[in-house]
């Protein structure tokens, strides 16, 4: 009954954390908006698998996250085909070829090419997204906003620099965001997550040592899931964490620490 009549939108869930996270709301009775990059036909699949399942409303809706002008029409349209929006959650990100220059040793960095990309992805993406989240949530009385990083900006990842420290400067721009939206009864926090075993993880070249030393540093001895984030952050969204802004959740099955 707490979350009837509920929305999540969600950047990037056709996989992954994101695909995780919106299976993990929608089983708890929320509607869903999520976005997808280019797959149309596997995102509309994916949203009729969670009608069917959850009962519940899902739609789905073509996002570049390279592009943050396109936020505002993209809320538009969410407007039109649901009441609210309750819960944001920023975790779409890029892999591959858009992010050349921005994957690699410090000395091979390009500031001009991939690890811009990286910022607009991880920083640029989450302040679009959460204004116009913010602007719906204050209409009805409070909302939640929850951006997915990384415990690469806490301890060295090879290779890992671009993504690290604009994961680190999405956790700060988490915290202003916190402060000037609790007067609107919106609170904002981020979930770090330890090397989860995701597509965009096994994209990493040296994937199979990562794999094999997050199990050796974790005390669990395994490593993460999808499902492990996407619990987070909806506890983070949920009654629960009603007095929780402005931090950082760490999810790492202990890594960090060895």
């Amino acid at each position: 009954m707490e979350n009837q009549a509920k929305t999540l939108v969600i950047t990037g869930a056709t996989r992954g954390i994101g695909k995780a996270t919106a299976e993990k709301f929608a089983k708890n009775g929320v509607n869903v908006a999520f976005t997808y990059n280019s797959n149309e036909e596997l995102a509309k699949e994916f949203a009729k698998e969670l009608e069917e399942k959850y009962n519940i409303k899902a739609r789905a809706y073509k996002l570049d996250i390279l592009d943050t002008d396109q936020f505002k029409p993209l809320f538009e349209q969410i407007d039109k085909d649901f009441d609210r929006v309750d819960f944001f959650v920023s975790n779409a990100m890029i892999y591959g070829r858009s992010v050349v220059g921005g994957y690699g040793k410090f000395m091979k960095l390009r500031p001009k090419k991939g690890l811009l990309n990286i910022y607009i992805a991880t920083v640029g993406a989450f302040v679009a997204g959460a204004q116009e989240a913010a602007k719906r949530m204050k209409e009805i009385g409070g909302g939640s906003i929850v951006t997915i990083s990384s415990t690469g900006n806490r301890i060295y990842i090879e290779n890992y620099a671009g993504h690290g420290t604009n994961k680190a400067a999405v956790e700060a721009m988490m915290r202003y965001a916190a402060v000037e939206l609790g007067e609107w009864n919106i609170r904002v926090n981020a979930v770090s997550g330890g090397p989860i075993e995701t597509d965009a993880l096994k994209a990493f070249t040296n994937y199979e040592e990562v794999k094999a030393e997050t199990i050796k540093r974790s005390a669990l001895n395994r490593m993460g899931t999808p499902e492990d984030i996407a619990g987070a952050v909806y506890f983070l969204c949920s009654d629960d964490a009603s007095w929780i802004t402005g931090h950082t959740l760490i999810v790492d099955g202990g890594t960090t620490f060895r």
